[in-house]
Parts: C-alpha cells; sequence; structure tokens
C-alpha cells in the first residue's frame, strides 16, 4: 500500500481541500483489511507549511470499474494488482452497505446499523455527482451512503444530529439508516460515513426559488400583489419545516441562556473590513446595530448551523433539511455549540436574497427588474417566517435587533467569501448590507 502513487492522485480529486497550498507528501497512516478484498485507507496529506489534513479512501482491487469513471477512480498500481476508489465500483459499494447492514466490526472499523433498520444490500448502486467535499453513492431510489473524505476527530455534527433527530421520529429529515465510524489512538470519535433513505423524487430549494424568481421577471404584466405568490405557500411549509426540526432538537438536546455572540460578530466584521474595503465606510453603523441586541441572555440550542436554500430538499410529502455539518472551514468543536435558531432563520432569509438578486446580476439598472426582486424576496422572506412562527409559536420577527444582528453577521460573511472566490458577485451582500444599514430592509410582519 505505501508504494501507491496517493501524491499523485489526492490532488486531483474534488473533495481535496488542499489546492491553495503546496503538498509536501501523502502517507498512509492507516489501513484497515476489510472481508473480500477491500482495504480503508486513511492518508496523512503534508502541506509546505507544515499542517496537514487527514483523508479516507475505500481502495479496491483490479476492479472494473466503468470506463467515463476510470480516470477518477484509479490510484495506481502495484505488481500486477490496480488500486481504485472503491465507491465507484457498484459491487465494492454493495459490499460496503452490506458490511452495515450486520453490524460488522473490523480492526477498531465500526459499521453500525440503525436499530430496527434492513439496508438495501442488493440495490443498484451509482457515484454521486454533485458533493464537493464528501462523496455519495446512492442505492436506486432507497438509501444513499455519504462518506466524509476528510476526516477529522470529534463528533460529527452532521452525523450526531441525524441520529438525533430520525431516533425522535422527525419527518423533516431524511431518516438515518446507518454509520461508520472509528476512534483516534486518543480515543476521540472519528465520522467515517452515513447512511440514509435517499428522498425520491425531491427537488433542491434553490432551484425551485430560483425558478420561481425567474419566471416572474418574465412576467411584465404581472399584479405586483402576485409577485412570489407562487413560491410563498412553499416558503411558508419551509418555514414549518425549519420550526419543527429546532423544536425536535430543543426537546432532544436541550436548551440554555447565554449572552449574545456581539463579540464574535465584531471580530468577523474587524476581518471582513480587511478583506472588502467597500465595507469600511458602513462599518461603523454595523457596529452599532450589532452591539443594539444588548448584554441579555440570549436563548440557545442546537441548530443546523449553515442553512439556506441549497440545504433543503423539496419532496412529495415535505420540506426535508440535509447537511447537518454546520458552516465550513469553522472547527468541528464551534460547530456544536449552541447557538440562537435566528442564526438559522437568517441564513435562510439571506439565502432568498440571493436567489433572486444572482438572476439581477449585471442587470442593476432595470429598475422593473429590481422592483420585482424586491417584491419576491420580501413575500417569500415574510412566508418563511409566517409558517415559522405557526409551528413554533414563536415569530423570529419580534426579536427585530437580534434578527437583523445575525443577518448582518451573515452578510459580512458572505462580503469576505464573494470578494475571495466570487467577485463578481459581492454587490449582492453589499446592496443588502446598505439596505440593512439603511433601515429600508426590514421583515415584518
Amino acid at each position: 500500500m505505501t508504494s501507491l502513487p496517493y501524491q499523485d492522485w489526492l490532488p486531483h480529486q474534488r473533495w481535496y481541500a488542499g489546492r491553495t497550498r503546496t503538498l509536501n507528501g501523502v502517507e498512509t497512516a492507516g489501513v484497515t483489511h476489510l472481508p473480500d478484498g477491500l482495504d480503508h485507507v486513511l492518508l496523512d496529506a503534508h502541506f509546505e507549511d507544515g499542517d496537514s489534513e487527514r483523508y479516507q479512501v475505500f481502495v479496491g482491487w483490479n476492479l472494473d470499474v466503468a470506463a467515463e469513471l476510470s480516470a477518477a477512480a484509479l490510484i495506481g498500481a502495484v505488481g500486477d494488482r490496480t488500486a481504485s476508489d472503491a465507491l465507484y465500483d457498484e459491487h465494492s459499494a454493495q459490499r460496503i452497505l452490506a458490511l452495515i447492514d450486520t453490524g460488522a466490526v473490523v480492526d477498531g472499523v465500526r459499521f453500525v446499523p440503525e436499530p430496527g433498520v434492513a439496508l438495501p444490500v442488493d440495490a443498484p448502486a451509482r457515484i454521486g455527482g454533485a458533493e464537493q467535499s464528501n462523496t455519495s453513492v446512492v442505492f436506486d431510489s432507497a438509501a444513499i451512503l455519504k462518506v466524509f473524505r476528510r476526516v477529522t476527530a470529534g463528533v460529527n455534527p452532521d452525523l450526531e444530529l441525524n441520529r438525533v433527530l430520525a431516533r425522535a421520529g422527525c419527518p423533516n429529515v431524511a431518516r438515518l439508516l446507518g454509520a461508520i465510524e472509528s476512534d483516534t489512538a486518543d480515543g476521540e470519535h472519528l465520522a467515517l460515513a452515513m447512511v440514509t433513505e435517499y428522498a425520491q423524487n425531491s427537488a433542491e430549494g434553490w432551484a425551485m426559488a430560483a425558478t420561481s424568481a425567474r419566471d416572474l421577471f418574465a412576467e411584465h404584466d404581472l399584479n405586483p400583489d402576485e409577485v412570489g405568490g407562487d413560491f410563498a405557500s412553499e416558503s411558508a411549509r419551509l418555514g414549518e419545516a425549519v420550526a419543527h426540526v429546532h423544536r425536535t432538537l430543543a426537546a432532544e438536546l436541550g436548551t440554555q441562556a447565554t449572552p449574545p455572540p456581539t463579540e464574535a460578530m465584531l471580530a468577523r466584521l474587524d476581518s471582513a473590513v480587511r478583506i472588502v474595503p467597500d465595507l469600511a465606510g458602513m462599518a461603523g453603523e454595523i457596529a452599532v446595530m450589532l452591539r443594539a441586541v444588548g448584554g441579555q441572555p440570549v436563548r440557545t440550542q442546537r441548530i443546523h448551523g449553515d442553512l439556506h436554500l441549497g440545504q433543503v430538499l423539496r419532496t412529495p410529502e415535505s420540506w426535508l433539511l440535509i447537511d447537518f455539518e454546520g458552516e465550513p472551514g469553522v472547527p468541528v468543536q464551534e460547530r456544536r455549540k449552541p447557538d440562537s435558531v435566528l442564526r438559522d432563520v437568517a441564513g435562510m432569509l439571506r439565502s432568498y436574497e440571493y436567489a433572486a438578486y444572482q438572476l439581477l446580476l449585471g442587470q442593476a439598472d432595470d429598475e422593473q427588474l429590481v422592483r420585482r426582486a424586491r417584491q419576491w424576496v420580501d413575500r417569500n422572506r415574510n412566508a418563511f417566517c409566517d409558517g415559522y412562527a405557526a409551528a413554533a409559536g414563536y415569530d423570529p420577527r419580534d426579536d427585530t435587533a437580534l434578527l437583523r444582528a445575525y443577518e448582518l453577521d451573515k452578510a459580512v460573511y458572505e462580503s469576505a467569501y464573494e470578494a475571495r472566490y466570487r467577485p463578481g458577485w459581492l454587490q449582492i451582500p453589499l446592496q443588502s448590507i446598505e439596505r440593512m444599514v439603511n433601515g429600508s430592509d426590514l421583515t415584518t410582519r
């Protein structure tokens, strides 16, 4: 195994996170020999700056991988044996699922089925194509195996919260079916993979919202009162779903009172100003609005942590929340900290802004389109809050200063992100911040 060319193969994988750094080398940190000739391999990528990242790969030997997948799957050869990423091979993926189904334990790697679950071990399997940080294998229309490619010590909130919600019977998540877990040499938990029910006939919330906004912009004779109406009912149902998830997490994991995160928000603002000079002229007003929440304790609990329209699916029956891993790039210990439900609400409200205003990039001079975008955003933001309030018994708009602080904090984060990675979209969060600072972007009943 040590002679496989992981250093050549790893940087070409879409889930590799070290592209902005110089890779010095890749070494094998551990190998677990699984039944049927599969190996579970931990890889440590070492960088020039002295840091390292740990990844995992299921390795299969002399597999018959489809030609169109072989470029990504093929790792290299040792003698007359060829190694490939086993997730690209249907029979290998089925064998991994079968290990979970039987509750196997192999040299400390635990394959854990959920109670009372029978996994579709013989279902046709195909590699998913959308994810960047993980790899998913879809088993027909029955289950989806998500493998966490980058392995970090500590409790993975995606697995943790899905397990809590599934065992509590929450209908607004895809039911957890099983997991693969292990421990570090120091006894810390390692989440390696999870299996959930496949959300059959589902549509992504972002695609639905963007389609609604795009269609409305084409209807130039539309009554202003109808703008956003086709999606507003779905936004209300989505608000109900988010509230149900929040209520379940509070009931199962408890709540507490903590000081508002004002100092952390101010620190993010200072950092963003150094990256986005256009924020400097508004930084004073932003800071005043962040401090306006005062010092009274805030009710906090476990939440999604990175909620937006791309993290929800609409099935024929209901809305589902997915990907509870939290904000990318934040240490896992931070992602598991309780926070106000308003962080999730603010993330969704910001996502409505993006769904509409990304269609206006390059068309900001079209006053009619700008007006329609604002109408669409306002209607759907309020519909979401109406649905949330109906299910939660608490209207997020009643905590105006705190909700506004979370929205500002999210928009400041977005501005730094866009400046780094997508400068053509920077105007979206900057315009939102300007509206909030001027008091013309309030979500009210």
